[in-house]
């Protein structure tokens, strides 16, 4: 039986191409089919169908177990049994499937079997070749040594790109990154191989460039091109064709005489752009230089130094000339060479000298200016500018130099001097000659000064304050008041004395006293705060000199407070001992003002400061006690249970450490209400309703007497503008109580306060007292206050200055002035008052 055989192609935009043959051969030999496919399918990509190519029945497929097995490799291709199609079942590598490079073809072989009745075919897939892979070289840097002289036009072989894709895939061309000295020629192979050899289109010069940096790139043939690249790196190669040279053909160079044996005259150097021992250099004498001066100088061969060998003197030879070779170590030696001059210099090996004819030490500190104080004299015995000579001292001194005659100089004084700031004076005379380099000599005097009284004494401070604790003992140390004085001996022996001053004829001396010799100051006496506050007076310190000097300073003794006085009850008044007695009316409501007490202390104002409290009081649930003001008031209404007599107890306590105090008894009698006790309390509140009771012809008789007490007031006015009087001891303030602690007393006394104004109503009772009535801040009642009448406002206020002993004055000018026309008037109107209520 003869098959034909049969050729499937596929397009190669689609990356499948199959070619079905059959061949038409005798029955006993198997068909072979034969297809091609390109390398890197994806997977599941159809190559053909088999089954159709095959001339099968697609449905028969499963039934005959048709399968496909891959001869030697792994199972790149499967056939689909439900559509007879051959498909690839893993990515097909060529490269990796066929690794010989010389191989034109690769093919992968299977065999396709099927059962009832058992058939075999043989089937030949050929992985065609896709541009995959680009090129590359084994080694990424390629070094190269080449030689500055190679001729141009020498080649030099390069490693050949590699690429594992074949035919035109593979590598077709090379490329040089630009070069003036290089190009590349590409051969090829036998096997068709690409590869380029480097050629020197240019000399080289090592000494322009030593090292040249190229890319060669492989290009390989497929569509796109794929490249790779590697670097040469060419370095040149030095040869001995550069002589060594000076930095100058001709050095002239100077060298004192008497210069030190092995002193550096002149280190020539000589270059050779060659490397290695190409560039090493030695230095010689040419054949031209004298015998003497290889004896006088010292060559060295090695670094070209020029060292003294002999001692120069200038008077023996004034020049010396030399020829010096420098030559490299190359196998073909160079040389180069230059002349030096050495010129000699005379040298100053001569000193100045100095000469102290006179000097005076010690001196006065005041000395005049220009006065002198040393005369030098200077030589030198070198001859021209190295004989001419200069002296000079340090600068910053007092004195100056001033020329007499030919080498003769006078130290006089410039400036004030002061042995307070500069004791004594190292002066250094300093001789200079003018040769070069220029010698100098030296020579130092001590110059002390004597002192003299110029400096008074001067204390620490210009002003001293003191503070010295009130009580203090007879004697007691206060402070140490110490000036200083710059002098020396006698013109600083300091001596202290208080500058006599009298205060209210006392004097100063009486109070204090000072220590003569140190300024120690000590208290005298005790003071009292509250009688002395403070003292001010001078201390003075004289010195010993002659004549003396002195200085003073102020003193400020500033005596400090004890909590030393007690507070002192002014307020409710009573006999000294004696207790307070006040009747109150059982009517009277909540927060009605019961008394007020008034406590005063002569101590300081944080001494001073009093606070109140009750120590014992009969019934604590029905009077209350201001800490600040002192007021007692009623936290309720009495009750028929509250009993008639009350005892209140009241402590005023001072601020002190420890603090002190005072206490007042008070006691109260409460009473029925009737007009008769209103006028014989001491202090009680008068409620608004009393006055609501009365009837038409009450508020007529008010109206009455107000109207009487308008006129009364005018009358008073118009008397006092007519007839002013003056009390030579009252203060200037009117309608105030002043003490000066500036005490604050509470708005229920008869002190004025700027929280509100008070109207003052006097009248002279029957009992003797003198009644006060003035509004409480609120207007809610009145505030009745009473003094007794056989004190006297004036009086009042002498007894409580002797019996508390401080400066409160409270005098009948803090009112308007009483006349007998005031005291008529007003005794009417307590009549009226009286009878009408």
């Amino acid at each position: 039986m003869i098959m034909a055989r049969k050729h499937v192609c596929f397009s190669w935009k689609r990356y499948i191409a199959v070619f079905l043959c059959f061949s038409s051969i005798l029955d006993t030999v198997s068909p072979v089919t034969h297809y091609s496919v390109p390398e890197e399918m994806d997977e599941g990509s159809v190559v053909a169908n088999l089954a159709a190519d095959l001339g099968l029945d697609v449905r028969s497929l499963s039934k005959r177990k048709m399968r496909v097995d891959v001869v030697g490799n792994k199972k790149y291709l499967d056939i689909n049994k439900d559509t007879g199609e051959l498909f690839i079942l893993e990515r097909i590598d060529r490269e990796f499937l066929c690794t010989l490079k010389t191989a034109t073809a690769c093919f992968l072989r299977l065999d396709a079997t099927i059962e009832n009745p058992v058939r075999m075919f043989n089937i030949e897939v050929e992985i065609l070749d896709i541009n995959d892979n680009a090129p590359h070289f084994r080694r990424g840097t390629m070094h190269l040594d080449i030689s500055e002289s190679s001729p141009v036009g020498e080649r030099f072989s390069l490693n050949n790109a590699a690429d594992p894709d074949v035919g035109t895939n593979s590598v077709k061309n090379y490329h040089l990154s630009a070069s003036d000295n290089f190009a590349i020629e590409i051969q090829t192979g036998r096997d068709g191989t690409k590869f380029a050899d480097l050629v020197l289109k240019k000399a080289l010069d090592r000494e322009q460039q030593a090292v040249h940096n190229l890319i060669l790139t492989a290009v390989d043939g497929g569509v796109p091109t794929r490249t790779g690249t590697a670097s040469i790196i060419v370095r040149v190669l030095d040869v001995n064709d550069n002589a060594p040279s000076f930095d100058k053909d001709q050095y002239v160079v100077d060298v004192m005489e008497n210069s030190p044996i092995g002193s550096l005259v002149i280190k020539l150097n000589a270059t050779d752009l060659d490397e290695g021992s190409n560039s090493d250099i030695s230095y010689s004498y040419s054949l031209y230089t004298s015998e003497r001066t290889q004896m006088m100088f010292n060559l060295n061969p090695e670094n070209g130094e020029i060292r003294v060998k002999e001692m120069i003197n200038y008077e023996d030879l004034k020049l010396y000339e030399m020829e010096v070779i420098a030559s490299d170590k190359g196998p073909t030696s160079l040389s180069g060479q230059c002349r030096v001059t050495i010129q000699v210099t005379d040298m100053n090996d001569n000193h100045p000298e100095i000469s102290i004819k006179s000097f005076q030490s010690p001196v006065k500190e005041n000395v005049a200016t220009d006065t002198v104080i040393a005369v030098v004299s200077v030589s030198d015995k070198d001859s021209g500018d190295n004989g001419q000579v200069d002296l000079h001292i340090p600068e910053n001194m007092p004195f100056k130099l001033r020329e007499s005659s030919d080498n003769y100089y006078e130290l006089v004084v410039s400036e004030p001097l002061d042995r307070e700031k500069v004791p004594e004076y190292e002066i250094t005379f300093t001789v200079t000659d003018r040769g070069s380099p220029p010698l100098s000599d030296n020579e130092t005097m001590t110059l002390e000064l004597l002192d003299v009284n110029d400096n008074v004494p001067q204390f620490s401070q210009s002003f001293y304050t003191i503070r010295v604790m009130e009580n203090n003992a007879p004697g007691s140390f206060l402070s140490s008041l110490t000036a200083f004085d710059p002098d020396l001996h006698e013109n600083q022996y300091l001596v202290y004395f208080i500058i006599e001053k009298e205060i209210a004829n006392t004097s100063m001396s009486m109070l204090f006293s000072i220590n003569p010799e140190n300024g120690n100051l000590y208290a005298l006496k005790t003071f009292d705060y509250e009688i002395e506050k403070e003292f001010l007076f001078h201390i003075e310190s004289r010195d010993s000199g002659s004549p003396p000097l002195s200085s003073n300073v102020t003193v400020h003794i500033i005596i400090v407070d004890q909590n030393d006085n007690a507070p002192v009850i002014v307020s409710p008044w009573r006999a000294h001992g004696s207790v307070v007695e006040e009747k109150i009316p059982r009517s009277t409501d909540k927060g009605s003002l019961v008394a007020k007490v008034i406590a005063l202390d002569t101590d300081s104002v944080h001494n001073s400061r009093i606070t109140y409290q009750f120590l014992q009081v009969t019934d604590a649930s029905l009077f209350s006690l201001d800490q600040y003001n002192g007021e007692i008031r009623t936290m309720r209404m009495f009750s028929y249970k509250d009993s008639r007599h009350l005892r209140l107890v009241v402590v005023a306590k001072d601020n002190g450490q420890p603090a002190l105090s005072a206490t007042v008894t008070i006691k109260l009698l409460t009473v029925e209400t009737d007009v008769k006790a209103y006028s014989d309390m001491t202090e009680m509140p008068l409620e608004y309703d009393i006055f609501s009771d009365i009837n038409l012809y009450l508020v007529i008789g008010l109206a009455s007497v107000s109207f009487l007490l308008l006129i009364t007031i005018l009358v008073t006015i118009v008397l006092k503008c007519q007839k002013p009087k003056h009390s030579k001891t009252a203060p200037p303030s009117r309608n105030s109580v002043i003490s000066e602690r500036n005490s604050t007393i509470a708005d229920s006394t008869l002190v004025s306060n700027d929280a509100y104004w008070y109207s003052l109503f006097l009248a002279e009772t029957r009992k003797g007292k003198l009644v006060v009535r003035q509004p409480v801040p609120k207007g809610s009642r009145y505030i009745v206050s009473s003094i007794p009448r056989g004190t006297g406002l004036s009086e009042t206020s002498d007894s409580a200055a002797s019996t508390l002993q401080v400066q409160l004055t409270v005098t009948i000018n803090n009112f308007p002035r009483f006349t007998l026309w005031n005291f008529f008037s007003l005794f009417i109107l307590e009549q009226v008052l009286v009878h009408v209520v």
